[in-house]
């Protein structure tokens, strides 16, 4: 399923959300916008009355990074002895077990030495020697989650904080919550609401709806569809004499909708700046 990181890259020519950042290299400004699905594995803008967020959200990356988590196990590892009886296996090739059986047999009597001295000999034989093999430390692949980017936007007001600062950040704000929660939460009275007629089935069933997907495209590269997983906002950021943020450093973890394959890496789309 090819869902990243396909994607049309942000327009322009929409309503921008952004800071000041004449003489900036457009590569160090990563764009976010909101994306919907136009085909069975396509994602992308939609104009017009009914379609996606016009709005593209524009902002410099302080931090970003991108990271995979492969899971590799050994599923055999617990197959050996080792891990049957653990503290004899230890004592065993530690050499540790000698001293408990010298202990428990105590002074050699006259013509008990030879038993002893066999006994010796037969525990020194497990030292230094493991039950691990090749076949028990065998890696096999275990799945991998959806791919995370961590990023930390910034955006400063040299104008006006309200259009500079505060209002990209509530847009991406309102991008990671989800669009509408129902405030009835009770099934039943879903369900007699649907019997009248005044509710339809999926309503009734699901009434809340989940938060947008959206695009980031960041030097040349475009990463579409992504989730906000979380997103900080600095509390402690300066502000003007109205109270209004002048400086936020907004970080904010992306996740893609599923996990990827060779195939989703190599249809990575450069969009042209």
């Amino acid at each position: 399923m090819n869902n990243f990181p396909i994607g049309m890259p942000a327009s322009l020519t929409g309503p921008v959300l952004t800071s000041l950042w004449d003489g900036l290299s457009p590569h160090l400004i990563a764009s976010f916008y909101e994306v919907a699905k136009t085909g069975e594995h396509t994602w992308g803008r939609i104009e017009g009355e009914g379609g996606t967020d016009p709005v593209t959200v524009l902002a410099p990356l302080t931090e970003a990074n991108l990271e995979m988590v492969l899971n590799w196990q050994s599923p055999f590892e617990q197959s050996g002895p080792e891990s049957r009886a653990p503290a004899l296996m230890a004592m065993l090739q530690s050499g540790a077990l000698q001293p408990v059986v010298d202990a428990v047999m105590g002074k050699q009597k006259e013509g008990e030495g030879d038993a002893q001295s066999k006994s010796g000999e037969f525990l020194k034989q497990f030292e230094g020697r493991t039950g691990i093999t090749k076949l028990n430390s065998t890696q096999v692949f275990n799945g991998m989650p959806p791919v995370k980017i961590t990023v930390v936007a910034l955006f400063r007001a040299w104008r006006n904080a309200a259009s500079e600062v505060e209002a990209p950040f509530n847009k991406l704000m309102e991008w990671a919550l989800p669009v509408e929660l129902s405030e009835d939460g009770s099934v039943l009275a879903r369900a007699v609401e649907t019997a009248k007629g005044d509710m339809g089935y999926i309503e009734a069933l699901m009434p809340s709806k989940s938060p947008t997907r959206i695009a980031m495209k960041y030097k040349g590269r475009v990463f579409s569809p992504l989730v906000i997983e979380s997103i900080g906002m600095p509390l402690s950021s300066p502000v003007n004499s109205s109270g209004q943020f002048v400086q936020l450093a907004v970080p904010m973890t992306l996740c893609t909708l599923t996990a990827l394959d060779r195939k989703d890496w190599s249809n990575a789309s450069f969009a042209s700046l």
